[in-house]
């Protein structure tokens, strides 16, 4: 019976391994046909294996908090639409390639929301990233410099989900906002993405300074067939 134990986690078969020790501590293997044992053998490498996945998803999207959306006080007057998040949670606009736009002043909510959607978005086994708009033009500056940008964008897009909290802090110019027209090309339609801002989306416009066709372009992608959550009222924080 050990050798079977080891023989499973030779073959890199953790969970059937650890089924099979149980199932010969409690003496259930007599009682079980040899079809019915090797359905829960199955079943529990299944189990493990979705499990270490759902923790990899996790891990690798870097989220800043934890949040779930049965957490979230939702609240129509102001902005937090249980109907709407609570659709978003299932992740469908993930499938269609949809994004969502949230915005709200600070500590209304914004990445909170977006987390939790996006953890929702890991435990369905999609692949998200979580990141600050600073960072992510950091990420660009870096990939440039060593010559991987061309790998970097593609990274992006394999994403299934990208969140990207706190635009709009400063004004994208220049090559800026051409990478980040690039990341947002690859992603229209195809993949989603969350974006959070203070600003209005009506504001938006100005973030994308000096060059009104690529403004114009990057717009049109994001809002046209987007989710919109528009936050109200006083900062949680106080």
């Amino acid at each position: 019976m050990d050798t079977i134990k080891e023989q499973l986690r030779s073959l890199r078969l953790p969970g059937m391994a650890s089924a099979w020790e149980t199932m010969m501590d409690t003496h259930t293997s007599s009682s079980l046909t040899l079809g019915d044992g090797l359905k829960i053998l199955l079943q529990a490498e299944r189990d493990i294996r979705l499990q270490n996945r759902t923790s990899r998803l996790l891990k690798n999207a870097r989220f800043r908090y934890q949040a779930s959306v049965e957490a979230i006080y939702f609240d129509a007057e102001k902005g937090r639409n249980k109907d709407l998040i609570t659709k978003l949670a299932s992740c469908d606009f993930i499938r269609t390639g949809q994004s969502v736009l949230i915005s709200g002043r600070s500590g209304t909510g914004k990445s909170y929301i977006a987390t939790a959607i996006g953890v929702n978005a890991c435990l369905a086994g999609y692949r998200v990233l979580y990141t600050g708009m600073a960072k992510l033009l950091e990420r660009i500056n870096i990939a440039r410099v060593e010559g991987s940008i061309a790998q970097f964008f593609d990274r992006m897009a394999a994403l299934d989900l990208l969140c990207i909290d706190d635009f709009g802090m400063r004004k994208l110019n220049g090559q800026q906002l051409l990478d980040f027209m690039e990341i947002i090309e690859d992603r229209h339609a195809q993949k989603s993405t969350i974006i959070s801002s203070q600003l209005p989306v009506s504001d938006w416009y100005d973030v994308l300074d000096n060059n009104t066709t690529v403004a114009d372009a990057i717009l049109d992608r994001l809002a046209r067939t987007s989710y919109k959550i528009e936050l109200k009222g006083e900062s949680y924080r106080k």
